[in-house]
Parts: C-alpha cells; structure tokens; sequence
C-alpha cells in the first residue's frame, strides 16, 4: 500500500515481472499531433478524462490469475484490468475505438482517456454531447 498524496490509500503491485514476459500488443495509438491539428475549425470543443479507465475492461478469467498477488487473509486477483499492465493503454485505446467507431473523427477523437468532443458550429454542440454519451 501507499500512500498518496491526498491521504487516501492506493494498493501497487509490480508487473515488471508479467510484463517482461507477455507479449506486446502492437495496436497502434494514434498519433496526437494528428488529433491537435482535426481541433482546428470548430467552435466548440469539450476535453474529457476518463475516471479509473482500466478498471472499466474485464479480464478474460484465464488471465485473472496472472495478476494475483496475496496478502495476510488470502490470495487475491484483479477481475478487471489493474493500472501497471504494458497492453493496458492499447487495450483501453481498442475498446474506445470500438465503442465510439461512428464518432470517431467526426465528432469525437480519443487518445486513450483524453477525449475531445468538437462541434463544428456552436448550435449542433449540445446535440454533439449527446451523440458521444449516448455511445457511453
């Protein structure tokens, strides 16, 4: 456990091992100099930052066990995927792309949890809000 900086208790475990050993994931990201420059031209624009974004993606229960780690009272494993994993970000960046395929580029783009909604002109904005937590 440790301590963070706002008092409250946060739990690491070291993957360095697992992540030495697991193959990379080599799902491309995309590239945020593109991302700033499909800004230019709106009016509106809404940043998002996405809350405990790993967390949201279950594991496959035949890796469940690969991240385990115990304590006093038992042995224990993540069911969702735990922040330290090296495809974590890939996997995350997968399921965005997924999830919001239709919006992507038009009136939403994603780098991994950084989210931008832009709307081309000020009156479509609230309905471009919509559209993305609609998909959410």
């Amino acid at each position: 456990m440790v301590k963070k900086s706002n008092g409250k208790w946060c739990m690491c475990v070291d993957y360095t091992g697992l992540n030495k050993v697991y193959p990379k994931d080599s799902y491309p990201l995309p590239r945020i100099d593109h991302l700033v420059d499909a800004t230019s031209g709106h009016e509106r624009l809404s940043f998002l930052g996405v809350f405990s974004r790993y967390h949201q993606i279950s594991m496959s229960e035949l890796d469940q066990e690969k991240t385990s780690f115990i304590i006093d009272i038992g042995m224990y494993c993540y069911m969702a995927m735990p922040f330290g994993l090296k495809n974590a970000r890939v996997t995350y960046q997968r399921m965005v792309n997924k999830v919001f395929r239709d919006l992507l580029g038009k009136v939403i783009d994603a780098y991994v949890d950084d989210m931008v909604v832009k709307s081309i002109k000020s009156n479509n904005y609230v309905s471009d809000l919509q559209k993305v937590f609609d998909m959410a």
